[in-house]
C-alpha cells in the first residue's frame, strides 16, 4: 500500500498516472477545538484549522485535510465557478 501526498492510502493497482491533490474552498459550519466541519457544496468533511485563524461562517481553502487559507466569499465563489468550468470541459481519459 502506498500513502499519497494527500494522505489517503491507495493500493498500487489503484494508482494511475500522477496523483495530484487540489486545494478546494469550503465554508466552516462548526468548530470543535482544532477541527472544523466544512461544507463543500453539500458534502461535509472535517479539516484541521490550526494553520489559520478561522471562524464559523468563513470560507477556507483546504488541502490534504488542513485549512491553509481564509478567503472571502466572493473569491470562494469565483474559485468554485472556475473549478466547475474545468470539470464541465474535462476530456481527460485516464484508462
Amino acid at each position: 500500500m502506498q500513502r499519497t501526498a494527500c494522505g489517503s492510502d491507495r493500493h498500487d493497482s489503484q494508482l494511475i498516472g500522477v496523483i495530484m491533490c487540489l486545494a478546494i474552498p469550503g465554508k466552516i459550519i462548526s468548530i470543535n477545538d482544532d477541527t472544523a466541519n466544512i461544507d463543500f457544496g453539500g458534502v461535509v468533511k472535517q479539516a484541521n484549522i490550526t494553520m489559520v485563524d478561522a471562524r464559523i461562517g468563513e470560507w477556507v481553502v483546504v488541502h490534504a485535510g488542513f485549512a491553509i487559507e481564509v478567503m472571502d466569499e466572493e473569491e470562494a465563489m469565483k474559485t468554485i465557478e472556475l473549478w466547475n468550468e474545468v470539470l464541465a470541459h474535462d476530456e481527460t481519459d485516464i484508462r
